[in-house]
């Protein structure tokens, strides 16, 4: 099976592209990932809150209003809303300093986005890591099969420990937490640093939902494993390590609709 990876430099991380195929040689695989690559840079241009000229920083200052703005944006502006919606407000890039950020979003988005290139492209097998959310597609290639993906979840204290492990073959998986950056997402009811978990992660089909949904959680903690009951979440779940009593807990949105 053909392989080829490459790593991205951009949105201040390195996004971490893998495609492995039985139908196509290597040069298909790099032109593949170049699309992908070209995407995360008109991603960076239209979404960088640290790009002066991007879309949203303009949209921050006040210089352009929503209405004016590409569907693209609009896109993901309604979609950040409707993640609002479901957290019950513990995601919401509009009670940011600076006004609307969706870069709680737009990472996990953004890796969908590259993976339907892929898909789109007929390869068969996709893996992409962005500074920690992953979306994938096909399964892992051993030998010449496609086996699910073990992804391992490290605790945030000891970075050299996995302590909890998903298989998956297509989807997203988003972590938020106290890991490089420290302790560094706001709560949007207080203001001040989120104190629900030190780490959450959250699966499902959707890389942008997931991301959202795993800073609502550092948010809330345990007490926001009821977001997992809103139907739109069945195909979703989360684990997570809360911060005040250091203890482990995971749902999913089909254990609410098995009730």
């Amino acid at each position: 099976m053909n392989r080829c990876s490459r790593e991205i430099d951009i949105w201040g991380t390195v996004i971490v592209v893998e495609l492995c195929s039985n139908k196509f040689d290597i040069e298909y695989l790099h032109d593949a990932i170049d699309q992908a690559e070209e995407l995360f840079i008109h991603i960076d241009e239209t979404f960088s809150t640290w790009k002066p000229d991007s879309v949203i920083s303009r949209l921050r200052r006040g210089e352009i209003d929503i209405e004016s703005c590409s569907d693209e944006v609009k896109s993901v502006w309604n979609a950040c809303g409707v993640a609002r919606e479901i957290s019950g407000g513990a995601f919401d890039p509009w009670i940011v300093e600076g006004g609307f950020d969706p870069s709680g979003y737009v990472k996990g988005w953004a890796a969908d986005r590259a993976c339907d290139i892929f898909v789109g492209l007929g390869i068969e097998s996709c893996l992409i890591n962005a500074g920690g959310d992953l979306a994938m597609r096909g399964g892992r290639a051993e030998g010449e099969e496609l086996v699910p993906w073990e992804i391992s979840i490290r605790n945030p204290e000891n970075v050299g420990e996995i302590v909890h492990s998903l298989f998956m073959r297509d989807g997203a998986v988003a972590t938020s937490g106290t890991y490089e950056k420290g302790a560094h997402i706001r709560d949007p009811f207080t203001g001040l640093i989120a104190l629900g978990a030190t780490s959450a992660t959250v699966w499902g089909p959707d890389g942008g939902m997931a991301d959202a949904l795993a800073t609502a959680i550092v948010v809330t903690g345990k007490d926001g494993a009821g977001i997992f009951a809103h139907p739109a979440l069945r195909e979703y779940g989360t684990w997570a390590i809360d911060r005040h009593e250091d203890f482990s807990w995971s749902v999913t949105g089909a254990d609410f609709s098995e009730e």
